[in-house]
């Protein structure tokens, strides 16, 4: 400790928001302070609860000068809940802030003074917008989120993320706290029809009667998923074609974005129809069935062995594609030197980004244009920087705002190796 204790406050004045939701401040000793729940500008009284050599972490007692675009939350777990960042900003203040989050990520991370920004898409619903939520069980049994600290559950009385359909299967569930279960995930497919999948610590799934119209899975600690009633398969529409997903499989939460998201890469696809296309992290294939009619060859490689099914079933009426399982950073460097003539990458990583290995054989790879899908500004601007070194020209990065009310960005970048004139701008930027 630096003469701190966990009674110590101070009033902070807040500079601006960080990646993460948080306000950034500064001590009395220069140290960075990170408090949730606050907007550039505001005077805040801090309780200092995490106290480390170059930072600190505060808890916000008083906002002694609120920010003009302060605004009243809607739900009445904002402040303690893990769930939502901005409840407290307007929408189209919450859109601004994530581009100047983006903007700053890009330029301290990624090495690039001027990042090329071509804007955020917005989400058509900015509340009850998630097609699936997913609840920890405290111990009561009671559904509920990781709170802001995430240290502990806090059971809710109401949320208004999930879809109103899910939201009311939500206040109808009845879990026993002897059941063994630790979670709990609601989904809801585009034909409506609704899946409970239980997660727990036995082998066995517990006793249950059903009386809620849903389909019910329990997934094992081995992660072989059981169907309990119901179906084992959501069904998807997806700008006019249907995906089957396995209820543990990954799906975009918010489809109306992940539409507009899937259009635009779509639209930076080059006109041509002899492209060989290499797809990492390709999932269930909600990228695939559409480059599938766009190019000559598919290579698509994907670790999760649900979604690696959901891909085999979605895709099966073309024969030009190959599906390799297993990790992108052992599958890719083996792949390389059988990839020569690779026109195009798309990537869709976890917020993990590339792992070193899989960085390295892309740019073994060299193919001519790379599109990332970006969950996380963070490694975007990481895997990025190591791009433009190897160099790579980043030529655009368009935001989709996937995620109301939380800090989260998704974000489309483009790269090509093709000669310009304006690529050493941002190889200058990377050297300095």
């Amino acid at each position: 400790m630096r003469g701190y204790n966990k009674t110590m406050h101070e009033t902070v004045r807040i500079e601006k928001s960080v990646y993460g939701g948080d306000g950034l401040g500064r001590l009395a000793d220069g140290r960075a302070v990170f408090v949730p729940f606050t907007l550039p500008g505001e005077e805040v009284l801090v309780e200092i609860v995490e106290d480390n050599r170059n930072f600190t972490r505060g808890q916000a007692l008083e906002i002694r000068s609120p920010s003009a675009r302060r605004a009243a939350p809607r739900c009445a777990h904002f402040g303690i809940c893990g769930g939502c960042h901005y409840q407290h900003l307007a929408y189209a203040d919450q859109l601004e802030l994530k581009l100047q989050v983006l903007t700053d990520q890009l330029q301290r991370l990624g090495g690039i003074s001027s990042p090329p920004l071509s804007g955020i898409s917005p989400s058509r619903e900015t509340w009850n917008y998630r097609n699936q939520v997913q609840f920890h069980l405290d111990a009561q049994g009671q559904p509920g989120y990781m709170d802001h600290t995430g240290k502990q559950v806090l059971p809710i009385s109401e949320c208004f993320l999930p879809q109103l359909e899910l939201e009311a299967l939500r206040l109808q569930l009845d879990l026993s706290p002897d059941a063994g279960l630790t979670r709990a995930a609601l989904r809801q497919d585009s034909l409506g029809e609704q899946f409970i999948l239980l997660e727990g610590a036995d082998e066995l799934p517990p006793e249950m009667s059903l009386d809620l119209p849903a389909s019910v899975c329990y997934r094992r600690p081995d992660g072989r998923v059981l169907t309990l009633a119901g179906h084992d398969q959501l069904v998807y529409e997806v700008l006019g074609k249907q995906l089957i997903i396995s209820p543990e499989s990954f799906f975009q939460v918010n489809l109306a974005v992940a539409e507009q998201m899937l259009s635009h890469v779509l639209s930076l696809l080059p006109a041509r129809d002899d492209l060989r296309v290499l797809e990492l992290f390709s999932g269930a294939g909600f990228f695939s069935v559409f480059l599938a009619e766009k190019c000559r060859e598919l290579i698509a490689v994907e670790s999760a062995p649900s979604a690696c099914y959901d891909f085999a079933n979605n895709l099966d009426a073309y024969d030009h594609i190959s599906l390799y399982e297993g990790a992108v950073e052992h599958v890719l460097p083996a792949l390389a030197s059988e990839l020569k003539g690779i026109d195009l990458v798309l990537l869709d990583p976890p917020r993990a980004g590339l792992l070193a290995p899989a960085r390295k054989a892309l740019q073994e790879l060299n193919p001519k244009q790379i599109i990332y899908v970006s969950c996380d500004p963070c490694t975007l601007a990481r895997d990025l920087k190591h791009l433009i070194a190897a160099g790579y020209m980043l030529q655009d990065v368009h935001a989709f705002d996937m995620f109301p009310q939380t800090y989260h960005i998704e974000a489309v970048a483009v790269f090509t190796n093709e000669k310009s004139d304006t690529k050493g701008r941002y190889v200058f930027d990377f050297l300095q």
